[in-house]
């Protein structure tokens, strides 16, 4: 599989790196476009995240509108937006496609592929609410950065994990994963 990942400037880097450790171990990911907002750069730097390095994740700049990933004739499988803030909802909802993350959501959404966006905000204003209902209705997946407390998780980087497995699950990887019952 292809798959793109972009981070916004939302918190929540934690969920970003997880995510990208997990499509690098899996055997079925052939490639990872990387695509980060400015503000992204800035909050990962803050929450002290380090991102992965792996030759399969190529880093795109969020202006280059001639990248592969701009183009629904490229060959990517999935894109998730994780943590998405609502500033970069609110833009792809409307269409409005002016960054390549922005594009590539709208490709995504026109060529029905997967596009799973892990909103990071609260409370949700009516707005908001009205974005991820449009988002829905065009076939994305909003995924809450709401992790679940009923696995017996003992830290926060593991309680961050089982959100970030979700999230990868929805892009139709297979994953082994603690699930509900497997006590």
């Amino acid at each position: 599989m292809n798959i793109i990942v972009a981070i916004t400037g939302a918190s929540g880097a934690i969920y970003s790196r997880q995510v990208l450790d997990l499509l690098i171990a899996s055997t079925e990911v052939e490639h990872v476009a990387l695509i980060m907002s400015s503000h992204a750069e800035e909050v990962i730097q803050q929450e002290g995240v380090t991102l992965p390095d792996d030759p399969r994740i190529v880093t795109y700049s969020n202006d280059d509108m001639w990248s592969s990933v701009a183009s629904g004739s490229a060959c990517w499988d999935a894109m998730v937006v994780v943590p998405a803030s609502m500033g970069t909802v609110a833009r792809i909802a409307s269409g409005v496609s002016r960054t390549l993350i922005e594009r590539a959501a709208d490709v995504m959404l026109k060529e029905r592929r997967r596009l799973i966006v892990v909103v990071r905000e609260a409370p949700y204003s009516l707005i908001h609410l009205r974005n991820m209902t449009t988002l829905s209705e065009a076939g994305a997946i909003i995924m809450p950065a709401s992790p679940a407390f009923y696995l017996g998780t003992e830290t926060i980087d593991e309680l961050c994990l089982r959100l970030s497995e979700r999230v990868v699950e929805l892009t139709g990887l297979a994953i082994s994963h603690p699930r509900w019952g497997d006590r």
